[in-house]
């Protein structure tokens, strides 16, 4: 009896990502969702610039490239062009929170009826570890040396708790993939996102707080510690707004 195995949603590449990483979990979620709602064979993935560009190597549905931070827009395209495609981006924070955020910010102001889902895990991954937008105050990269300093660096963007500030966004979930209980929660956000598409529901982004333990200078254990000890606490997870529950509720 198999009781555990790999999603049809996946191809059988071997993945690239460096040891510890959680893109591979957060990439199976994805495909697990897929294959429990049955639409691999109309699911279109855009993956732009960034630790997910050969993300077209991993899922078996058909993917196209985007420019970087451009995701949203083209997955906008391809939804206004074919509405019965399930349309879905998958983004990083260096590519979603800053070159794409203005991408991302009107295509929620829209409602397009499209999923994100936006892997935060607080640094530039591919390009050699670099502060990101969502890099903590403090924290230590290769362009912040002596830790992100807030009075010239700025602040980290929050993007759940920006996004739910407009009208148009339908569903924002920020979860983690750092324990079982927490991998359990973002397989049901994942799953719920792609559900509201379905449904035409709109606009939905899954935030999924991530590690990155080769640019963090850590070991795999020691990053999936640093989520809850550092990230968590900046990032707190949950519902940051669900439209059609918030009016079912009234």
């Amino acid at each position: 009896m198999i009781v555990f195995d790999k999603p049809k949603s996946l191809t059988d590449a071997p993945l690239h990502y460096c040891p510890g990483c959680t893109h591979g979990i957060i990439h199976r979620l994805v495909a697990e969702a897929m294959d429990e709602l049955g639409i691999e064979g109309q699911s279109i993935g855009v993956a732009p610039v960034g630790c997910a560009v050969m993300a077209y190597n991993y899922f078996a549905c058909d993917m196209v490239q985007a420019a970087h931070g451009r995701a949203p827009a083209v997955a906008t395209g391809l939804k206004r062009a074919d509405p019965s495609k399930i349309i879905f981006t998958y983004q990083g924070d260096g590519d979603l929170a800053s070159i794409g955020t203005a991408e991302t910010v009107h295509a929620a102001a829209r409602n397009e009826n499209i999923t994100i889902i936006f892997v935060n895990n607080a640094i530039y991954g591919m390009t050699g570890g670099q502060m990101a937008p969502t890099s903590l105050p403090g924290q230590v990269t290769q362009t912040s040396p002596y830790g992100r300093d807030t009075a010239t660096q700025g602040f980290p963007i929050r993007m759940c708790e920006m996004l739910a500030q407009l009208d148009g966004a339908s569903y924002l979930e920020r979860v983690a993939v750092n324990n079982v209980k927490n991998v359990k929660n973002a397989k049901k956000a994942i799953k719920k996102a792609f559900q509201n598409q379905i449904e035409g529901k709109g606009f939905s982004l899954i935030e999924v707080v991530s590690t990155c333990p080769t640019n963090w200078g850590m070991t795999p254990e020691k990053a999936l510690e640093w989520v809850d000890e550092k990230m968590i606490p900046y990032y707190p997870l949950g519902v940051y707004k669900d439209k059609y529950a918030e009016e079912a509720a009234k």
